[in-house]
């Protein structure tokens, strides 16, 4: 079996600026991954393989950046059963409003998890991922729950021994 959990696909390798922020997530809480660009428009066969393969592959979510169109989210996850998680990338002309509009907008039947343009977006889908890892995993569940106590405290202006 692939120790391989989580898939980062992307469009194009334009939309690394964005997706790198999932991978250092993922990497943060030692979740092994892959990055990898495959294009809904211009590689599909390869975007259908990787959809169909990923469930035996041993993946367990696969988070999708999608910029214009939109598409590589929803096209993966008419393919899989594995969960998908849609990052919308911020394009030239709509600022990635066309993206986030696109993959909320699957027809019944299709789920996408849908998050916030951009690095925020890429981000949060990456713990996301990690929150759906952790519910089989206490190791993980307690990085995560650290990490949450983190964040809170830094709100209130503290620092938390590591």
């Amino acid at each position: 079996m692939n120790s391989i959990q989580v898939g980062v696909l992307m469009g194009s390798s334009s939309d690394w600026d964005t997706m790198q922020h999932a991978v250092q997530v993922l990497q943060d809480f030692g979740i092994e991954h892959e990055a990898r660009v495959v294009s809904a428009h211009r590689m599909p066969d390869d975007m259908f393989a990787y959809a169909e393969a990923a469930a035996l592959r041993g993946l367990k979510a696969i988070i999708a950046g999608a910029g214009g169109a939109a598409h590589l989210p929803g096209m993966l996850a008419a393919k899989t059963v594995v969960p998908v998680l849609g990052v919308p990338v911020a394009s030239k002309h709509l600022s990635g409003v066309d993206s986030l509009h696109s993959i909320v907008q699957m027809p019944k039947g299709v789920p996408v998890a849908t998050f916030a343009i951009g690095a925020a977006g890429a981000a949060n889908a990456a713990l996301f991922a990690v929150a759906m890892l952790a519910c089989d995993n206490p190791e993980l569940r307690h990085k995560l729950e650290a990490f949450r106590a983190q964040q809170t405290a830094a709100a209130r202006g503290m620092t938390l021994p590591a």
